[in-house]
């Protein structure tokens, strides 16, 4: 199943990265490796791993492209 955020995880996303990008970046991490019930199973070092894998840099703003702002 592909994550697709809607308006209201955006203005959730757009508001928590205001305040720490990391933090906004590991949360759409988890959105995108959930599954239908919102589960994630993982650990602390799979994430460290998957949050270097997924964002060149875990401060940067990861929806562009996808918002029109």
């Amino acid at each position: 199943m592909i994550f697709k955020p809607n308006r209201k995880f955006k203005q959730d996303y757009d508001q928590m990265f205001k305040k720490k990008p990391e933090t906004a970046n590991l949360y759409l991490l988890l959105c995108e490796l959930s599954d239908k019930k919102g589960r994630v199973v993982s650990n602390e070092q799979e994430l460290a791993d998957l949050m270097e894998a997924r964002f060149n840099d875990p401060g940067e703003y990861a929806l562009r492209g996808e918002t029109s702002g």
